[in-house]
């Protein structure tokens, strides 16, 4: 057995989401495109992990000089786990 659902609650389930996207779109900005948003996201995600490996990189090497390990020089520097 399906409930139902009256046209005019659907209508008014209808306009209310169509003014969260309203406010939304207006927010992103009227003109950007999900497409470009999430490109841009994604670029900059590759960006951040580009550094975080260099990063952890140089870490491992500085472990290595100082004869301990990684886990001592990111408890050394304050630096947080990605857990």
């Amino acid at each position: 057995m399906h409930a139902t659902t009256s046209a005019k609650k659907q209508k008014e389930y209808i306009d209310k989401l169509q003014g969260e996207i309203a406010v939304l779109q207006k927010r992103i900005g009227e003109d950007e495109s999900a497409e470009a948003i999430v490109s841009r996201h994604i670029n900059l995600l590759h960006r951040y992990n580009e550094a975080k490996d260099a990063t952890q990189l140089l870490i491992g090497r500085l472990a290595a000089s100082k004869e301990t390990t990684v886990r001592q020089i990111h408890n050394d520097m304050d630096l947080m786990d990605d857990q």
